[in-house]
């Protein structure tokens, strides 16, 4: 497995990527508590890009899979975690390349794109909606359920949730408990309209997460919602109409 190391906002640190394909760069960013292979290699969208003619860069955020763990807040602010993505793209000698973000992921890569448009063609915001822009209620709730000594004492359903996929995706949990809180700053709404990139906004119909795609869509200059058919926040990531949605969007 491949390994960038890069320097962002003065701290030093280590992102393992897949780099499969080739054609038009596409860099995807997964979501929380998640990693590459889980959100990308397993659900089958490293293959169908590649299939699709493209090249796929997909990494491990700072904190997560095999990339560099980090236990202060501060450290997983999003300006900051978007920088990790724009020097990735730098450490590999790519100007420019698509860009597909998965909840976490997208607003990650909507910071990407206020900030650093230039660098994209198309984005994808997929299970992210307006709740970006107007907050989706307090994650201390989900902070201190994966700092518990057991998940038989999380009895907040979304803390319980993300315990559970936490477990599952065997992550450092500590990690997350400092990135679910340091990354959950609002999107300014007057920012993301300058956005001058083509958007895709992807939800699930039964996401109860994201907030609405269709909002957040009609902010962009050039937007496009694309609805995930009876798919909540968790299995609308590999949904096969979801993967060729966001294909025919970049091909087009």
């Amino acid at each position: 497995m491949p390994v960038a190391t890069i320097v962002n906002a003065d701290r030093r640190l280590d992102l393992a990527y897949v780099d499969a394909g080739e054609g038009p760069v596409v860099l995807l960013v997964h979501g929380f508590a998640s990693s590459k292979e889980v959100n990308w290699v397993a659900t089958g969208w490293v293959k169908a890009f590649v299939a699709a003619g493209l090249r796929v860069i997909a990494y491990d955020n700072r904190g997560h899979g095999a990339s560099t763990k980090f236990y202060d807040e501060a450290d997983y602010a999003l300006e900051t975690m978007a920088g990790d993505a724009v020097a990735l793209l730098d450490r590999l000698g790519i100007a420019r390349a698509h860009i597909v973000g998965y909840s976490m992921g997208a607003r990650i890569s909507a910071t990407v794109a206020v900030h650093h448009g230039d660098r994209l063609g198309r984005v994808v915001l997929s299970g992210g909606g307006w709740s970006m822009v107007e907050g989706s209620g307090d994650w201390t709730p989900v902070r201190d359920g994966l700092l518990a000594a057991s998940i038989d004492e999380v009895t907040d359903p979304r803390a319980r949730m993300f315990r559970a996929f936490a477990e599952q995706t065997r992550s450092d949990r500590r990690a997350l408990a400092a990135c679910v809180v340091g990354v959950r700053q609002r999107l300014d709404p007057d920012e993301l309209r300058r956005i001058a990139n083509p958007v895709l906004v992807a939800v699930g119909t039964e996401d109860e997460v994201a907030g609405s795609g269709e909002r957040l869509a009609e902010l962009f200059a050039h937007g496009r919602f694309l609805p995930i058919p009876r798919r909540d926040h968790m299995k609308a990531v590999g949904d096969r109409v979801h993967i060729a949605g966001v294909i025919d969007f970049l091909r087009s």
